[in-house]
């Protein structure tokens, strides 16, 4: 069996508990690779839950400022760096959206998973070719609009751990739920504004992260639109994700960024609850407009489709997460693009000796 190594974003933390999605996909992959008899090594913040073995790095102290994220990477660099001296590794899997800032040397082939929107990402590492670093998307919208490219190997849905989401029984109430890190992309202002128009009320669950713009943001834009019916909640683990999302009449994704993938909607989609999201990125893909959900353009328009959920399909949430996010369907899809990975690479190994 290969023996990978997965290299997290290491200001956050990889578990089942983990806010970013990224590192709950990392957690569920990990797990799945060491349970089919994978080797897993696994570069990541020292609080971090894995099956295999841990090479932990110290957590980052806030404020998340520049200084401290540029000595956050050169630890990355560093680990990668021993790791691969000491093992013999076959591959890596990078998750960070800063991957390009501490890529190892040429040798070991590398895949970086392209979770984040591509406006997050140097123009040189999503087109620069570098031999034995490939790339893949995580939605069919994402691979489109970042084709073409030679890197690119296709895509990977990410999957949710369907049967434990959606074994569970709770009475609907009346709250929409959100469930996002604090920071502007996210739109969580709008959220605010639709539900107050709407009068209906909003949890929204997630972790506030010590970087200055996101605390500018919480505190201005935020806290004042918060009242007795708009309540935020902090990070929620998933046990209580899960009541959450089994209680909530909708889940709320209005995201100002286009989104590649959102797990969120995986997560409700498998606990029967549908979704209400700004027609962007990979949403309107996803979403069965009128059916599991609806698609909107506007904080007015997300207002009064906030009012008319009971309308919509749960068991037909229930069908589309079972049938295209299952974990199992996941972890099958890296280890094809793996395979592929290491095909290439040797191809190109190859290649590279006739030519010399």
């Amino acid at each position: 069996m290969l023996r990978i190594l997965q290299v997290a974003y290491s200001l956050v933390p990889v578990g089942p508990d983990a806010v970013g999605g990224s590192e709950q996909v990392l957690y569920h992959l990990e797990r799945g690779l060491a349970a089919r008899g994978f080797e897993t090594l696994v570069i990541a913040s020292e609080d971090s839950q894995v099956s295999g073995k841990l090479i932990p790095l110290p957590r980052a102290s806030p404020p998340y400022d520049e200084p401290r994220i540029a000595a956050m990477r050169a630890r990355q660099a560093n680990a990668i760096r021993e790791t691969l001296s000491r093992h013999r590794i076959d591959l890596v899997h990078m998750h960070g959206f800063d991957f390009d800032r501490y890529l190892p040397s040429p040798g070991v082939p590398v895949l970086a998973t392209l979770h984040c929107p591509p406006a997050w990402y140097s123009s040189d590492a999503l087109y620069a070719s570098k031999p034995g670093v490939w790339l893949n998307a995580v939605s069919r919208y994402q691979f489109e609009d970042l084709s073409p490219n030679d890197q690119l190997l296709g895509f990977v849905e990410n999957g949710v751990p369907i049967e434990d989401l959606g074994n569970r029984h709770h009475a609907r109430r009346s709250f929409a739920l959100m469930l996002a890190r604090i920071s502007p992309e996210k739109g969580i202002r709008e959220a605010l504004e639709a539900a107050q128009s709407a009068d209906v009320p909003l949890l929204i669950a997630g972790s506030l992260y010590p970087y200055p713009d996101h605390q500018r943001y919480f505190t201005e834009e935020i806290e004042p639109l918060l009242d007795r019916k708009r309540r935020y909640l902090g990070p929620v683990g998933f046990a209580r994700k899960r009541r959450l999302l089994a209680a909530a009449r909708c889940v709320v994704i209005p995201s100002i960024a286009p989104e590649t993938s959102s797990l969120v909607l995986r997560e409700a989609f498998a606990a029967g609850t549908p979704v209400i999201a700004f027609r962007r990125g990979a949403l309107a893909g996803v979403i069965d407009h009128g059916v599991t959900g609806l698609l909107v353009d506007s904080v007015a328009e997300m207002a009064a489709a906030l009012l008319t959920t009971s309308a919509l399909d749960r068991d037909a949430c229930r069908k589309i997460a079972r049938e295209r996010f299952s974990l199992e369907r996941m972890i099958d899809g890296y280890i094809q693009i793996y395979r592929e990975v290491l095909r290439r690479s040797a191809s190109q190994i190859a290649n590279f000796e006739i030519a010399r």
